[in-house]
């Protein structure tokens, strides 16, 4: 099973939902997924440093071993094609993927690897809490459902989202990226 692969490989982290959904053989994940691994520690072979980069957040349904969904938040563009690079061969060709992103500031669609990436500027909150709203998902729809069938929720509303954005290349949405400045926290005094 395919995320039980990733999990032997150490590719999912700070995991909230891993489990088989109400329909036989579809499986979803909520959590971080990592991009670029840490590097290992000295001496080990299997021990690594935290992952230097993740899509944060994600959220995955995996049928017949496919990535038929995937969510979740991108500090950078730049990460897109590492994403892409690195989960390709796991992507359905029909994989309905909405990936919040920090740096850009309108919402646009790339095709990476025959999957249309539906990429929506990010601002603050929770990424689960937005996808909902973006997907009109209200709370009573998802009240007495599973974790995991709430995911599978998520992926019946994205697989007809119909993103208003427009289809462009990958070099023209790096084109459009913008400078994030984020407000230092401030502590007590």
């Amino acid at each position: 099973m395919l995320l039980d692969t990733y999990q032997a490989k150490g590719l999912l982290t700070v995991t909230l939902v891993n489990g088989q959904t109400s329909t036989a053989g579809v499986y979803a994940y909520r959590g971080d997924l990592v991009l670029i691994e840490g590097a290992l520690r000295e001496g080990s072979t299997t021990d690594r440093k935290p992952p230097e980069a993740l899509l944060i957040h994600s959220a995955l349904i995996v049928a017949n071993d496919k990535i038929v969904f995937i969510n979740g938040l991108l500090p950078t563009l730049s990460l897109l094609p590492i994403l892409v690079e690195k989960y390709k061969d796991d992507f359905a060709p029909d994989c309905a993927a909405l990936i919040y992103v920090e740096n850009i500031a309108k919402a646009m669609q790339v095709e990476l690897a025959g999957v249309v990436f539906k990429l929506l500027p990010f601002k603050e909150g929770l990424v689960w809490n937005e996808i909902l709203e973006e997907l009109y998902i209200e709370k009573h729809e998802l009240k007495g459902q599973s974790a995991e069938d709430k995911v599978a929720i998520a992926y019946n509303a994205a697989k007809t989202y119909n993103a208003k954005s427009p289809l462009v290349s990958y070099a023209e949405a790096e084109a459009n990226t913008i400078v994030v400045v984020k407000d230092a926290a401030v502590g007590a005094v």
